[in-house]
């Protein structure tokens, strides 16, 4: 990044994320910025990649999935990105992040049943070099939003 993000930029950050489906128009108007300052923005955020995509807040468990989980994954005699590689190409799993501490990455996991978790979690185990889950079951989401600006 070229230059560093002032206020204009992080409370245009702060609208996107809340909801990227209004005009630039009424953004600008909202933030009482020129539309056309708001676009030239928005365009160097997208050219810059910090605003790296738009996508839509989806009620999960209305589309069945009523499961959603953290395994925690031990790695030994595989390279790590190998591995995770092979898991990020589960249809069930949404993230899988290096991690520091007693395991080697995180797989967030969006499932449908207990069943559906079992398979996904022995799928896991069954992958060369997975020597260890352990896995928790997320009862309830207190806050998701990550934009600390």
């Amino acid at each position: 990044m070229d230059k560093k993000l002032d206020e204009l930029d992080k409370t245009l950050i702060w609208e996107l994320e809340a909801d990227s489906r209004r005009s630039l128009r009424e953004i600008a108007r909202k933030l009482g910025s020129a539309t056309s300052t708001v676009a030239q923005r928005v365009k160097r955020l997208e050219k810059e990649k910090i605003v790296r995509r738009y996508s839509a807040d989806v009620d999960w468990e209305k589309l069945g999935f009523d499961l959603t989980a953290l395994i925690q994954i031990r790695i030994r005699g595989q390279p790590l990105p190998k591995v995770e590689g092979v898991i990020a190409k589960m249809p069930q799993v949404v993230s899988v992040w290096d991690v520091t501490g007693e395991f080697d990455a995180v797989a967030y996991v969006r499932v449908k049943n207990r069943r559906e978790l079992s398979q996904a979690v022995k799928k896991i185990l069954g992958i060369d070099g997975v020597e260890h889950t352990d896995t928790q079951l997320i009862l309830n989401a207190v806050k998701e939003n990550y934009l600390t600006l």
